[in-house]
């Protein structure tokens, strides 16, 4: 299967003979100002259905499938023959937004038996009962590291232990492209092992169940936005 880094949360993942776009932004000036997806998908996930940085499946092309995290009952639901679990988080609740903190989602699915964990926009630390969920169950773990809004990074490494993922793919850093005063990528990857941390040089990455490795590697894409 591939995975292939847009910007910000948004990626594609093709697998199973499915196209999957996770959180995808607004494009342009008046929006993230990363350029347009413009590829075709069959499932959009999406984490909220009113954040800008997350839900605007507007430039994604094709007739796809709009899986709103926040609204996928507690048992999951399947889509195009992909079943999808939500977990419930919300945006940071110490955060000054001018305004009260949203809810949103994080999700999971497989594809071709690898394991993937989404973080949404969760913006506090994990619940035990979030973590109970998840611990031992993801093979990939699409993380949030820019710090403030979001998880702050020694929770997010917290929860990184407990789970026990496989595989980390950073996500949603400052970009000079992007418009956010978020965290560079390398203050989450200064902070872990140095042998477990690949600068893969590339937007995409191929993976299958043979490949997974034994012991926790932490994979930080291009992005093609």
């Amino acid at each position: 299967m591939k995975i292939k880094f847009y910007a910000h949360a948004s990626f594609r993942l093709e697998g199973d003979g499915l196209a999957i776009v996770t959180d995808p932004y607004t494009p342009g000036p008046e929006g993230s100002n990363f350029e347009p997806i413009n590829e075709p998908a069959d499932i959009v996930i999406r984490s909220s259905d009113d954040d800008d940085f997350h839900c605007n499946a507007s430039h994604i092309l094709g007739d796809p499938v709009i899986v709103d995290a926040v609204d996928v009952p507690p048992a999951g639901a399947t889509v195009k023959g992909l079943h999808i679990r939500a977990i419930p988080s919300a945006e940071s609740q110490t955060y000054d937004y001018g305004r009260a903190a949203r809810d949103n989602a994080m999700y999971t699915f497989s594809l071709e038996g690898i394991r993937f964990l989404h973080l949404g926009d969760i913006g506090n630390p994990f619940g035990e009962w979030q973590l109970g969920m998840l611990e031992g169950q993801v093979d990939v773990m699409l993380v949030l590291t820019g710090g403030q809004p979001t998880i702050m990074l020694d929770d997010l490494d917290q929860a990184i232990n407990i789970i026990g993922p496989r595989i980390v793919i950073p996500m949603h850093y400052y970009h000079p492209r992007g418009v956010l005063n978020i965290l560079p990528v390398t203050d989450f990857t200064d902070r872990q092992p140095r042998d477990q941390v690949t600068w893969v040089g590339d937007t995409e990455l191929e993976l299958t169940q043979e490949t997974l490795p034994p012991q926790r590697r932490i994979y930080v894409l291009e992005q093609s936005r």
